[in-house]
């Protein structure tokens, strides 16, 4: 356990009960180093607020950032009936093993107290070393209450290359139509999870047996990873999923990279290094060669060319329009190695081609 985390346990414990929990341990337990950190606690949010001098936030709980720690302390609550995946009502208790009840899956139940002494009261760590994913509580029950549960499974099952369980698999063979409930910032975060792991295909796999596919309209064909989200979301494709303009721009010019089958000094001009690192990616092209293809450009944008609009307007007695056509023919002259990009061999073709 890093000294900072021991401290803000240290800190809680003076006069209440606080344990580490959920992923952090989960992934402690695997040896993953991560740095997301959940607490669960007696104190109160009131208490928490005071003892950390922070503000609330809308959940009833607490979040520190302590040297790249996102740490998020809770309160031991029991929740009532959900409405659309959150519980109507919360209650605050005093008894770990209930706030544990609620969660998920058991791996994510494992505690951590501030001496490292590891508390399981679900079964978790032997879930954990049988590598499976099991639901806490009534399997159907539980997929209803929150249908996001059903994409969680299948990203654990994924990330961690775990099975899930049996009982597990009949509920979502049952319920999975129930992801059509869900937002589509809530699919693409889980999806995002799911295809930035290494083990991408199992994900895909099992959401093709679920025939969650079917139902997101998930499409996808020979999937290159990448190591890079928009480059897999370049090939997979989820309907309605909404992405920013700068996604959206990037996802079109590393397709069109790829609809144009190679990488070169056209497209390196045009679509800059990453898109066109990615989509070499996809194709199966080095990006070291890329990269060294990039540094070798004559020009990588219109600024470089060695010559002023009003300068072209000048000399060719020309505007507007017409200036943009004459520098789209330098662009290409140069790039294509036809024309030096020097002022003098500029002006001369200039002249010639008048």
């Amino acid at each position: 356990m890093d000294k900072v985390i021991k401290s803000v346990l240290d800190e809680l414990n003076k006069e209440y009960e606080a344990y580490l929990v959920g992923g952090y341990v989960r992934d402690y337990l695997l040896g993953i180093k991560t740095y997301d950190v959940d607490i669960c606690t007696t104190a109160l949010p009131k208490d928490i607020y005071s003892i950390f001098n922070i503000c609330a936030n809308n959940y009833g709980g607490a979040k520190l950032i302590l040297d790249n720690y996102n740490i998020d302390i809770t309160t031991f609550r029991k929740d009532s009936h959900y409405n659309k995946r959150r519980p109507m009502e919360v209650e605050y208790i005093t008894d770990l093993k209930t706030d544990l009840m609620r969660r998920d899956f058991t791996v994510n139940t494992i505690c951590m107290d501030k001496d490292g002494k590891i508390i399981d009261l679900l079964n978790g760590v032997n879930d954990l070393n049988n590598r499976t994913i099991k639901m806490i509580g009534d399997n159907i029950e539980r997929l209803v209450e929150d249908p996001l549960r059903i994409l969680r499974a299948i990203r654990f099952a994924t990330v961690l290359d775990f099975n899930l369980d049996e009982e597990l698999i009949k509920a979502i063979k049952k319920k999975y139509k129930l992801v059509n409930t869900l937002s589509k910032d809530r699919v693409k975060a889980e999806f995002s999870k799911i295809l930035m792991s290494p083990n991408y295909r199992k994900g895909l796999k099992l959401c093709d047996e679920f025939k969650i596919s079917e139902e997101l309209g998930i499409e996808y064909e020979d999937v290159v990873y990448t190591k890079d989200i928009i480059g897999m979301w370049v090939q997979v494709k989820i309907s309605d999923i909404p992405f920013t303009n700068v996604e959206k721009s990037n996802i079109i010019n590393i397709t069109e990279i790829i609809n144009y089958g190679t990488v070169n000094n056209d497209t390196l001009y045009k679509y800059g290094l990453y898109a066109n690192i990615i989509a070499g990616m996809i194709m199966n092209i080095s990006s070291k060669r890329i990269s060294s293809m990039y540094k070798k450009l004559p020009i990588k944008d219109r600024s470089d060319i060695a010559i002023k609009g009003n300068e072209i307007s000048d000399l060719l007695d020309i505007y507007g329009k017409d200036i943009n056509i004459v520098y789209e023919d330098l662009k290409d002259m140069i790039l294509h190695k036809r024309l030096k990009n020097k002022k003098g061999d500029i002006i001369k073709y200039l002249l010639k081609r008048k």
